[in-house]
């Protein structure tokens, strides 16, 4: 069987995810998944920092447009979140807070007004038929209110392209390597 290592494709939600208690009740729920070569870095926040650490252009004109859109909200813009006092003394990634990490997992998230959201980069290891790693990126999203749910609404089609495509790109543009 050949692997395509440049495409990330919708998986199901993993249940030894750190997030997984958040599943139930959840407004959005999804994982895509991603299958990594031989030699690359099983250093989770590597692998993070790979996919959502430097946007695209397209998605920085997203994200500028969405922050015009909520700001009159009282919604946090993305200047704001890498801004606050909480992200210059904690660890983020752009501007997503990472709230847990531990040897295969790496928890980011934010609470706003609107929505909670949590993501989870999950690295699997290597399955016995495949013998290749896998990196798993879950969200699940939690709406407060009428705008959390309308505001969801606009942005899923997005999202899902957004997370696919951070997958995809940093698999383009070549995964840490394993340290030796």
């Amino acid at each position: 069987m050949t692997r395509n290592f440049l495409h990330a494709c919708a998986t199901s939600l993993p249940p030894d995810s750190a997030v997984a208690v958040r599943y139930p009740g959840a407004h959005l729920a999804d994982a895509f998944s991603i299958v990594l070569p031989h030699g690359t870095s099983h250093d989770v926040e590597r692998l993070a920092r790979a996919a959502l650490g430097d946007p695209p252009a397209w998605l920085r004109v997203l994200l500028a447009i969405r922050d015009a859109a909520m700001a009159p909200f009282g919604v946090k813009t993305t200047a704001q979140l890498r801004g606050s006092p909480a992200a210059k003394q904690a660890d983020v990634i752009d501007f997503f807070h990472i709230r847990s990490r531990s040897e295969r997992e790496l928890v980011l998230g934010e609470n706003d007004r609107h929505l909670d959201f949590e993501a989870s980069v999950l690295l699997r290891p290597a399955a016995a038929a495949g013998g290749h790693a896998e990196l798993v990126a879950t969200t699940v999203v939690h709406c407060h209110n009428g705008l959390g749910r309308v505001y969801l609404a606009v942005i899923a089609p997005f999202h899902r392209r957004v997370v696919r495509s951070a997958l995809q790109r940093a698999a383009r543009r070549g995964w840490p390597a394993a340290v030796i």
